[in-house]
């Protein structure tokens, strides 16, 4: 990805199943489970660098001693800050802790005397895409009260389409949220719901004649977190991951209908953990891939307080969607399947690539845009040798010479490593007057391999804006004097916004929106536009539910080839000496590339939920009336 987009956030949780005993004595160390999340975390920090935030929970406190403790940064490094502070207490405490092992009651000390000492651990990376950022902005939230089971801590990865119309609803209840963000409506909707249900127990309790003191037990054995999330998310409409902890010691993670954002857990005798990704699990743990579960779509990990664990359907699930980008570009590409998808997605350029070079490899030099495309370029180049070994056959099956088998024999691809990002530039969150001096800066290329007659084929996982081929690679690439630049995307013209998660929401933004509006002026069919936008104004007065993608039957008056040579013309700098072409996968290599992962919204608009339809056509209209607002 050359462009930057707004990312995924990440969460990260652990459920100690034994006493604190347990872990020092096979462990060494207290600390088991925070080491566990902090590297959780860690492996997954590609996932949140402008924010973390870990919260913990004591089992069993007695009345008057603090149970639950979190800690959140937005500094320079969050993650580290937040594993400082995760351990500080210990590190402190490190003689005392000494004497106590001796002792042997270091558990029950620990537990008693250092923070972040418990059994529940809950962590969460964050990547604001939207709005202030900030400590108080960073998960994970807390929604605070003196009954143990009404105090509920919060943290996800997810974007509600419908966030508006959920803040009414808590309005009409007769709430006051103290803001419109998503996180704060999913904390105070579940919330609500909680207290109804302590409420209810409670109720039915007292009237029977229990002790208030002795009510509280109950609750926490009769409390149906299942319900209370059912009621809760019942209007959700969106893609989410949601992990949550009630104060007695309940924790649940829950992923929405369509599959849309990733949850893997694993279980054993001693541990609980949760991660956004699979390969986190791994390496934190060294347990097999096999023994690490998918939270399946629209259920509920459920661990009870007394460490039992359960999967309970939620929402009725819809066709599963799981997101196909994130496959492409975000996720971690240590992953099995992963890895194996992204080589597919390389592969199935190679026919549409020979053709581009017009089958001309001995003058064609292979090269990728770093880092996420690599795989891809993988096996792009296995394609490429595959071809090449075919030909020989072929040459054979026919009798070719001795000397045409060699001449085809020396055809394999030339490879070199042109591109190397020269410094780490955070140029998305510098002043836009600024960027593009920096944009320029990013790439650095290797001089003295390429010869005039050659031609250039560079790898990108995706091309979202083109800013950055537009303002630098393209420039930087041309100063090596080649016939024509080829760039080549894994992934298909990227036409639609996203709502669900990863920060694509303005269509004005995308390079594949801007070809098209281009092509329809060009051709005299601006009424399409205002057709178009009409149909979408009109959408906003339905029902969400009823909702429908107007925005669609603008690509479908022009053709995808017209639309990539449009493209490859917005993206040429006037002055480059080198002929530019710009080359996309298909969707439908996508699907044979990533089966399992139909989520393919940015290349279709086809959207999972009705929310998606909503907010493509507010994009548009945005775009139409030069708005820069939000389009969710």
């Amino acid at each position: 990805m050359s462009d930057w987009i707004g990312h995924e956030c990440g969460i990260a949780a652990v459920r100690l199943r034994k006493p604190l005993d347990y872990y020092i004595e096979k462990y060494g160390s207290a600390t088991y489970g925070i080491d566990v999340l902090n590297l959780l975390m860690e492996k997954q920090h590609n996932r949140g660098q402008d924010g973390a935030g870990a919260a913990v929970i004591k089992l069993d406190m007695p009345p008057g001693q603090p149970y639950i403790f979190r800690t959140r940064s937005a500094g320079e490094n969050p993650l580290m800050d937040v594993r400082e502070r995760l351990l500080r207490s210990f590190v402190e405490s490190r003689e005392e802790l000494l004497l106590h092992r001796e002792r042997g009651d270091e558990g029950a000390w620990v537990k008693e005397h250092l923070h972040f000492a418990g059994e529940l651990l809950l962590g969460h990376l964050r990547y604001g895409t939207h709005g202030a950022s900030g400590e108080t902005f960073c998960h994970p939230f807390l929604r605070q009260n003196n009954w143990m089971t009404r105090n509920l801590v919060v943290a996800g990865n997810f974007n509600l389409t419908n966030n508006q119309e959920l803040f009414e609803m808590l309005v009409e209840l007769g709430q006051h949220p103290r803001n419109r963000t998503d996180t704060v409506v999913v904390l105070e909707k579940i919330g609500h719901f909680l207290d109804e249900a302590n409420e209810a127990i409670f109720r039915k309790h007292r009237k029977a004649g229990l002790e208030r003191t002795a009510i509280t037990g109950k609750i926490i054995e009769e409390l149906d977190l299942g319900m209370v999330l059912r009621k809760a998310t019942r209007a959700f409409d969106g893609g989410y991951v949601m992990a949550g902890m009630v104060g007695h010691g309940d924790l649940f993670v829950l992923r929405d209908p369509a599959g849309i954002r990733p949850g893997f857990y694993y279980e054993d005798e001693e541990i609980v953990a949760v991660a956004s990704e699979r390969p986190q699990l791994k390496t934190a743990l060294n347990v097999p891939l096999e023994s690490i579960r998918e939270i399946e779509p629209g259920h509920a990990l459920m661990v009870r307080k007394d460490g039992s664990v359960g999967s309970e359907l939620i929402n009725e699930p819809v066709e599963k969607k799981p997101c196909s980008f994130e496959r492409i570009y975000f996720s971690r590409g240590t992953d099995r399947d992963i890895y194996r998808e992204r080589k597919a997605l390389g592969r199935s350029l190679v026919e549409d690539v020979l053709r581009a070079v017009d089958f001309d490899l001995k003058n064609t030099v292979f090269s990728y845009i770093p880092n996420t495309a690599e795989t891809a370029f993988y096996g792009l180049m296995e394609g490429l040798r595959d071809h090449r070994t075919g030909a020989v056959r072929e040459a054979l099956e026919k009798g070719a010479t001795a000397a045409e088998v060699e001449r085809l024999l020396a055809l394999h691809p030339r490879i070199e490593k042109l591109m190397t990002k020269d410094a780490k530039l955070r140029t998305f969150i510098t002043a836009d007057a600024n960027r593009d001096a920096l944009v320029a800066q990013v790439y650095d290329t290797t001089y003295g391999i390429i010869e005039p007659t050659d031609t250039l084929v560079v790898l990108d996982d995706s091309i979202v804006r083109g800013t950055t081929l537009r303002r630098s690679i393209l420039r930087i690439l041309d100063r090596l004097k080649m016939r024509k630049i080829i760039v080549v995307s894994s992934a298909p013209q990227i036409r639609f916004p996203d709502c669900y998660g990863i920060d694509m929401s303005k269509m004005g933004d995308f390079v594949a929106f801007e070809a098209v509006v281009s092509l329809l002026r060009d051709r005299g069919q601006e009424g399409l536009l205002e057709e178009v936008y009409a149909a979408a104004k009109a959408d906003l007065e339905r029902p969400m539910r009823a909702s429908e993608n107007e925005v669609k039957r603008l690509f479908e008056a022009v053709s995808t080839g017209s639309i990539s040579q449009r493209i490859g013309e917005i993206l040429t700098p006037p002055d480059l000496g080198a002929e530019v072409q710009i080359l996309y996968q298909t969707v439908e290599g996508l699907h044979a590339a990533c089966p399992e992962h139909g989520g393919d919204w940015y290349f279709t608009g086809d959207y999972p939920t009705p929310g998606g339809n909503r907010v493509a056509n507010r994009a548009f209209i945005n775009f139409m009336e030069s708005s820069d607002e939000r389009a969710y």
